[in-house]
């Protein structure tokens, strides 16, 4: 596996799908382009063989910008594009591409995180303004950005999508994780794949990452953001069966579960039923599964133990095996948020 080197868009390329990526090119690939400002700003797409919404908005803004010079340098990393092919988030024998950064344990050594490595020591030689990393979800989501730092910087670029931002920390190996601390980073998750508005909502998002020329100097006002931060990653442990809507399998989800994502629910709201003790996992920021603090099976129903507002519940049941179940969140104070505006001012 190798990385690919392009200063030039390939022939094809604004025109191709997703699944026929791989016919223009031969796998992870980083375009540099240039433009009139620089630092330049770093996008991926395409991490997730199955998301394909980055992909769509890029080549609108390209096409949008088609004969005229791009009012900032930009490099763009096409991802897993043999899993593209299939439509599917990774191929069973890969590991996943948002898991192999720098910063990653488990997938140390792979080929793949070589790549990643690479791609990172690349733009940070470059110099980076800011980087992007847009995804979709399989579940009823709004559109939100993940962030790993709560500097003014990151979170102003988080603003240019939605009101609503992610404070994430975990797990390892992520691409937002790999440029914190370098340049403002974040995740855009854009709801769906396929869905016209979501792919015009990353478009604009891109657009105005190229064309803010620097970021403002006053933080936050409490009235723009509503933040969140994830309490817990939760997945189906491996020795259970599980339906959605399904009676028959020893963990029952609710069939419209993911009607609860961004909804902040209170202690004793449902996720279905089980016959088992505990059937889910949850792991903390240490890495610690605190199920048994999150989750109460005692009656049959798996039920919340404390308020929590879930995101990223999926009905697809690969993308559960494959990833998690969800996210558990909860809401930061705005103090949280002054107080490290506060400590930014303070290193600058």
């Amino acid at each position: 596996m190798q990385l690919t080197r392009l200063d030039h868009l390939p022939d094809g390329l604004l025109d191709c799908s997703a699944r026929d990526l791989h016919r223009i090119l031969p796998g992870p690939t980083l375009i540099h382009l240039p433009g009139r400002r620089t630092p330049e700003l770093f996008v991926s797409v395409l991490l997730h063989g199955n998301e394909d919404t980055g992909l769509v908005a890029i080549q609108q803004v390209l096409k949008a910008h088609a004969g005229r010079e791009l009012p900032r340098a930009m490099s763009l990393l096409i991802g897993n594009v043999s899993a593209a092919r299939e439509g599917l988030r990774r191929l069973d024998e890969q590991p996943d591409y948002n898991r192999v950064w720098p910063g990653t344990e488990q997938h140390a050594g792979t080929p793949e995180h070589a790549v990643m490595s690479q791609v990172r020591d690349i733009m940070v030689e470059r110099g980076l303004f800011a980087s992007i990393d847009i995804h979709n979800n399989t579940g009823l989501n709004p559109h939100y950005t993940v962030v790993n730092r709560l500097d003014p910087h990151t979170l102003r670029l988080a603003l240019l999508l939605s009101r609503t931002v992610v404070w994430f920390r975990g797990p390892p190996g992520s691409q937002t994780g790999a440029f914190s601390g370098i340049c403002p980073s974040v995740a855009a998750e854009c709801g769906k794949p396929g869905n016209p508005a979501n792919e015009a909502a990353a478009a604009r998002f891109i657009e105005a990452c190229l064309h803010l020329a620097e970021f403002p100097a006053h933080p936050v006002a409490e009235q723009d953001i509503d933040l969140y931060h994830t309490l817990a990653l939760v997945k189906v442990a491996p020795n259970a069966d599980f339906g959605f809507g399904d009676a028959q399998a020893s963990v029952n989800f609710d069939p419209q579960l993911d009607h609860q994502n961004f909804v902040e629910l209170d202690a004793g709201a449902s996720f279905g039923q089980t016959r088992l003790p505990q059937p889910l996992e949850a792991w903390d920021d240490a890495n610690h599964d605190a199920a048994a603090a999150l989750f109460d099976t005692s009656d049959g129903q798996i039920r919340l133990r404390r308020p929590a507002m879930p995101a990223m519940l999926t009905l697809d049941a690969r993308v559960v095996r494959q990833d998690c179940l969800c996210y558990l969140m909860e809401r930061v104070p705005f103090e949280r948020v002054q107080e490290a505006s506060s400590l930014m001012q303070e290193l600058n």
